[in-house]
């Protein structure tokens, strides 16, 4: 059962929805984004400042800003110079001058208001219009507390992308990672967390202990990580809202690598005794631990299918390491990877269940790739130096991964950066961060 904090439980309290008008749904031609082809043509969009008058004016212009920012990001849309605008009234009028938004070919328009309520909360309001149907096609009305007005741009920018895509967005989300600093050869490394855009950044820990590989609950409100905070590589557990940190289990050996479960109600984990690696589960709730493989080789890096029925993993149980899937119980062990001359690992199954994502290495090269489950149809969507450590967006139709440039022969220069790819291989970006920065995990939508 997914969690929600106080804090949340809060927070959804004071979210309200409601829902304006939709467009009928016999509606003809209606405007739409087809994710499945190759490189999409991003779609012009007008997306005028929202009304607001006093102290609402500021708050309007930002959510406006941001929510422009992650819908230009995504690739699919391209938001037109406001210089170009004929109606400087826009925000204003319903329904809007169509015509005016014609001329400077905008195949769709937002436009929205904001206000400040009695109690200090905003009013948001926004509406989406296909521009050559002349038909509203979505409109949404939020009451939000002042300090949540950037969640509502991301809320908003979501609505917009299902709304001409007929996919769920992945704008309302958190990004943990690892943030990086110092030489090569003694890198401190702490725990940081951020929204998708970059915004409300903060580190969790202090650097003292080194810290590897995050990953979130479904709740969204617990990660798990690797940590040397005692000397020995420990998975750990971190609430994110109490900053609560706490070993999970007392196991004999090195424990590495782990992973919720999608109910989160286990972690999945690697566990390396005398030199060897098998993978075990955890339940949080009574602390029981079970052995899942159980070989003389090397097994990692293991990951659920979204129904938690498989788990992915890679293992050099066949002489290099490859991928392989298994029922959740370790049964009906099958390989998936068959290029003997290249290595596979860090796999990761997209939300979707449709596609797993991993790290290539082949002819000193790193590649990010993804393939089915059952290994057919795998594509190479980016490569370089080093690249690794692949997460989804929720969606499942983004990426996010390492990308690494060398350093010089004393451990100077270089950077790791975090990198977003879409799944044609398209519109590969990188995402901002303070320091140089590695191993990100993309959260579930917030609740």
């Amino acid at each position: 059962m997914k969690r929600c904090s106080p804090a949340c439980a809060l927070l959804n309290a004071l979210l309200a929805l409601v829902l304006l008008v939709a467009a009928s749904a016999g509606a003809r031609a209606e405007l739409h984004l087809d994710l499945t082809r190759g490189k999409i043509e991003p779609m012009p969009i007008a997306i005028p400042d929202f009304a607001g008058s006093d102290a609402a004016a500021e708050p309007a212009r930002e959510i406006t800003q941001v929510m422009a920012a992650d819908l230009e990001r995504s690739g699919l849309f391209k938001p037109l110079d406001p210089r170009s605008f004929v109606d400087k009234e826009a925000a204003t009028r319903t329904p809007p001058r169509y015509g005016d938004w014609r001329v400077i070919n905008a195949q769709a328009l937002v436009t929205g208001s904001v206000e400040t309520q009695p109690d200090g909360r905003l009013a948001v309001e926004f509406r989406l219009w296909d521009v050559f149907q002349e038909q509203q096609l979505t409109g949404l009305r939020y009451t939000t507390t002042q300090q949540n007005w950037r969640r509502i741009a991301h809320i908003i920018a979501d609505a917009i992308y299902k709304r001409i895509t007929g996919e769920d967005g992945y704008f309302d989300t958190r990004i943990v990672y690892i943030s990086e600093t110092g030489p090569q050869n003694r890198r401190i490394k702490r725990l940081a967390i951020m929204d998708q855009d970059g915004a409300n950044h903060r580190f969790l820990t202090d650097g003292r202990a080194l810290v590897l590989t995050p990953r979130f609950s479904p709740s969204t409100q617990e990660i798990t990580y690797l940590s040397y905070a005692r000397g020995v590589p420990r998975v750990y557990l971190f609430n994110i809202d109490t900053g609560q940190q706490e070993v999970v289990g007392e196991f004999p050996g090195m424990t590495f690598a782990p992973r919720f479960s999608p109910d989160g109600n286990k972690v999945i984990m690697s566990l390396a005794v005398e030199g060897n690696s098998d993978i075990y589960t955890l339940d949080l709730r009574t602390r029981q631990a079970t052995r899942i493989t159980n070989s003389p080789a090397i097994d990692t890096s293991p990951c659920y299918s979204p129904d938690g029925k498989q788990i992915v993993f890679n293992s050099d149980r066949g002489g290099s390491q490859q991928l392989y899937v298994m029922n959740a119980d370790g049964s009906d062990i099958k390989r998936i990877s068959f290029d003997g001359q290249s290595r596979y690992g860090t796999p990761v199954w997209s939300p979707r269940g449709d596609l797993i994502a991993f790290t290539k290495i082949a002819g000193g090269q790193f590649f990010i790739g993804v393939m089915r489950p059952d290994g057919t149809g795998e594509r190479l969507l980016t490569q370089a130096f080093l690249v690794e450590g692949p997460t989804w967006a929720p969606n499942g139709r983004v990426l996010m991964y390492t990308r690494q440039t060398p350093a010089d022969t004393r451990g100077r220069g270089g950077t790791s950066r975090l990198y977003t790819i879409d799944l044609t291989g398209y519109n590969e970006r990188e995402v901002i961060t303070p320091q140089d920065a590695s191993d990100p995990a993309w959260s579930p939508l917030i609740p």
